[in-house]
């Protein structure tokens, strides 16, 4: 673990959503060993629990229970946060991924995915907004890359969500830039994690997780966005698996 001194976040606050397990975990435990104090959002008090038992600076992650789908939920945590001095770092990785071909798929699961998607991070944005302004801070949106190309089929309500997600960050980065907020989407491939997991079996495929970008690898490809010099933002990552489904 890097001396206090050359932690490179000490002394900021980040906020982490989707925080109790795979990218968010990993981000969040990133984050805290660079001297960052972590407010860890999930809906699973118990996985948050345990998912900040396991980084070696559990004591700098404060769990906080929230349904980000609630828009009352998010009212309430966004105001806990505001008491917080300096909220620098937001960063969204919740998200919620139901595959089916449009001729099946029902609009219940659409809704879901465009609340969890889309509608929850533009949410809690907004809400912590005056926070980030007043700090100058950061704001990055963990997408897909089925967010640049949905020519895939079974993902088109996903992806509908992702694109979404994509025009948010890229309106949003032009309107705080001059405030000095810097706004970065991460372009994901497969991942691996509970999710891949699960959509592997569900697609007959044998789950192969060490054939698949790794979530340390994202955390410290988000890190390393975050200590970036402020003379520069960098706006745009995309990452995916270097070796290629057969």
């Amino acid at each position: 673990m890097p001396s206090f001194e050359s932690r490179r976040l000490s002394g900021q606050v980040a906020i982490v959503t989707g925080a109790s397990g795979g990218i968010g975990r990993a981000i969040s435990h990133a984050l805290a060993r660079e001297g960052a104090r972590i407010y860890a959002l999930g809906r699973n008090p118990e996985r948050l629990k345990k998912a900040a038992a396991e980084s070696v600076m559990s004591s700098d992650i404060v769990n906080l229970a929230v349904d980000l789908t609630s828009e009352q939920q998010v009212d309430e945590v966004a105001h806990k946060l505001a008491t917080v001095a300096k909220v620098s770092i937001l960063i969204h990785c919740a998200g919620m991924l139901c595959q089916s071909t449009m001729k099946n798929a029902s609009i219940e699961r659409l809704d879901a995915q465009y609340a969890v998607n889309l509608r929850a991070p533009y949410l809690l944005t907004t809400r912590l907004l005056p926070l980030l302004e007043a700090s100058q801070g950061q704001i990055v949106f963990i997408n897909s890359t089925t967010g640049l190309n949905a020519k895939r089929p079974e993902i088109g309500q996903y992806a509908a969500t992702k694109h979404a997600l994509r025009a948010v960050a890229d309106s949003l980065r032009e309107e705080v830039n001059p405030k000095g907020v810097r706004v970065t989407s991460v372009y994901l491939g497969r991942t691996a994690g509970p999710l891949q997991e699960r959509l592997h079996r569900e697609e007959g495929k044998r789950y192969e997780p060490e054939s698949l970008v790794q979530p340390e690898d994202v955390a410290s490809v988000v890190l390393e966005s975050l200590v970036l010099s402020r003379t520069a933002e960098i706006t745009d990552i995309t990452m995916r698996p270097l070796r290629k489904a057969r």
